[in-house]
């Protein structure tokens, strides 16, 4: 669905923006990757509001869409996908936005309603008149904390009822921006930095456009393998880089970033070797390595605030088959790991079966390797995205895996 036709002068940049992709995202896409190409034209306030639009629409959606019903008396899913996605940008703009006037809100939905569906204008139109910021009574936990229900009762199951719905809220609010400056580094003077609990890791004020930010949940994790001085380290789910950068701070003799994706990984810079590689394939180095890194390709659901879209879309079989892959590449870093070599396991996950159960399976099969240490971060309760770490350690005696590939 596209913003077309000759009434579409009436609708802002960025409110134009924010409904291309939003409509992008109901098909499928990432609403980052479409952000990123289509606010490209747009000047830093406006490609502001679009981001803060597009967000805000998917973090609230079912708050969103109850009160589409609340308003006007159907379920928004008998809607039109149009209509649908103006109600919500709209209904968001005048219910949790303070500096938007009502007014532009209303007309430039109806304005865009008119392109892609004119029978339903005065519809939208009517429903937006009634829109207020009075109190409402959520009609269950799944639209008081905008998130599925199946998310929460597993979450409940795994962290406890204050902590699931910890997570949900975290989910909600936009994500601080972070930047890595390495210790003893000096700060720079232009940016509102605070310290954090993470050495290194700085909380920064103002936003973050055109830097280069990495969120504290990430920067606590390459510290668990303890890289020493001359350490070979290889990293083999390294895009866009931001660990990998981290590790270097730590002098080792050898580190090499590889991913799967050519395109990601050529945004890393050029700091060390980089490798296109698929890690569920047998990797293509000869000599073993002392600390190996596998930053787990995963559901996402530690990461909902900045990827709002993911809880709508991801359904429980996904996670057998992120699993699988899991287990694979794990597999294939725990080859080329050496005697006495540390192996960091980590997920932007939530989810048992990318994390506890991954890691089970593989130290039952190889009794050569040990847990050293499991860590967990949860949104709301920590700072940051959430993440699950277990560092294993292959025994010196053991140099061998003991099943065959």
């Amino acid at each position: 669905m596209r913003v077309t036709g000759k009434a579409t002068h009436t609708i802002s940049a960025p409110r134009r923006v924010a409904l291309q992709v939003l409509a992008a995202v109901a098909q499928g896409a990432y609403a980052a990757d479409e952000l990123q190409e289509r606010s490209h034209p747009l000047d830093p306030r406006d490609a502001a509001l679009a981001t803060q639009l597009v967000f805000g629409c998917l973090r609230y959606q079912n708050q969103l869409d109850f009160l589409i019903s609340h308003y006007s008396g159907r379920p928004a899913a008998r809607l039109d996908e149009p209509v649908r996605l103006a109600l919500r940008l709209a209904i968001f703009q005048i219910r949790y936005l303070e500096r938007i006037p009502a007014r532009a809100a209303v007309n430039e939905s109806v304005e865009f309603v008119k392109t892609a569906c004119r029978s339903a204008a005065g519809f939208v139109n009517a429903v937006l008149r009634k829109v207020n910021r009075n109190s409402v009574a959520w009609r269950s936990r799944e639209v008081e904390l905008s998130c599925p229900e199946w998310l929460l009762a597993r979450w409940t199951g795994h962290f406890g009822e204050d902590p699931a719905r910890g997570i949900a809220r975290a989910a909600l609010a936009e994500p601080v921006a972070y930047l890595r400056i390495a210790p003893g580094s000096p700060l720079p003077e232009e940016l509102e930095l605070a310290p954090t609990s993470v050495p290194g890791a700085w909380r920064l004020s103002g936003g973050g456009h055109g830097l280069r930010l990495h969120d504290i949940g990430s920067q606590s994790i390459v510290p668990l393998l303890e890289i020493r001085p001359g350490d070979r380290y290889l990293d083999l789910c390294a895009a866009p880089g931001n660990k990998t950068l981290q590790a270097l701070e730590y002098a080792p003799e050898l580190a090499v970033a590889c991913d799967i994706s050519f395109r990601r990984l050529r945004e890393m810079p050029p700091v060390c070797p980089r490798v296109v590689l698929d890690a569920t394939e047998p990797l293509p180095f000869a000599g073993p390595f002392d600390r190996v890194f596998i930053d787990a390709p995963c559901s996402g659901t530690g990461t909902l605030a900045r990827n709002p879209e993911i809880k709508w879309r991801l359904e429980a079989g996904d996670l057998t088959r992120f699993a699988e892959r899991q287990q694979q590449i794990l597999l294939r870093g725990a080859e080329v790991l050496g005697k006495n070599g540390r192996l960091l396991y980590a997920t932007c996950s939530l989810e048992r079966e990318e994390n506890e159960d991954v890691i089970r399976w593989f130290l039952a099969a190889h009794p050569q390797f040990r847990l050293m240490k499991e860590q967990w971060r949860l949104p709301g309760r920590d700072e940051g995205d959430g993440f699950y770490a277990a560092v294993l350690e292959r025994y010196a005696e053991a140099c061998a895996i003991a099943r065959p590939f």
